[in-house]
């Protein structure tokens, strides 16, 4: 199963590639590393041209990752989701009607258990599962929670990609810019 028939979910770590993304035909995008002062501009651009902006709120400089950013992110910038590590980021968006994707970094055993009991109380819309090249967790964390995955983080080849797919990832967030490239050209951004 994809993500609204795209498989990968590309991500903009600077303006020549956000550049490069408002060309491709991908809906939905991730934003990474910003500044608090281009936010609004960012994200109008990229609605001005019909993307769905996915909005990495812990990678904005300038602004606090907490709760009060998070309503200022969902109410003046209004992105069409956010992005975080952190339990109150994800509560607000979900609050303020945003999708909410919560990210997960596989650090130990120890660790992944104690984001099963997080995620029980914050319910994201999306677990994003960094690194994205452990399939066999892909598997677990979708059993577990019940919560469509993204797989994310050290994803470099196609088969990186079909892998963490046939593991159970809905979509792939890469800022590989040659993947998105491929997987654009090969249909459906990617749809077998």
């Amino acid at each position: 199963m994809s993500f609204n028939h795209q498989i990968i979910l590309p991500a903009a770590r600077k303006v020549k590639d956000l550049e490069k993304l408002m060309k491709l035909s991908y809906e939905y995008i991730v934003i990474l590393d910003t500044h608090i002062s281009q936010i609004r501009s960012i994200v109008e651009l990229a609605k001005s041209n019909g993307k769905k902006p996915l909005l990495h709120a812990d990678l904005i400089e300038g602004l606090k990752n907490d709760e009060y950013a998070a309503e200022y992110l969902c109410q003046v910038v209004q992105p069409t989701g956010i992005m975080s590590t952190r339990a109150g980021v994800i509560a607000k968006a979900k609050q303020n009607g945003v999708l909410a994707i919560q990210r997960l970094f596989l650090l130990d055993t120890n660790a992944l258990e104690k984001s099963y009991v997080m995620f029980e109380r914050t319910k994201p819309d999306f677990i994003e599962v960094l690194p994205g090249v452990i399939p066999h967790i892909i598997t677990e964390v979708t059993e577990r929670t019940g919560i469509p995955i993204f797989a994310g983080g050290l994803i470099r080849t196609v088969n990186d990609v079909e892998q963490a797919i046939r593991a159970g990832a809905s979509a792939v967030t890469t800022s590989n810019t040659e993947l998105w490239k491929h997987f654009e050209l090969n249909g459906r951004q990617g749809e077998h």
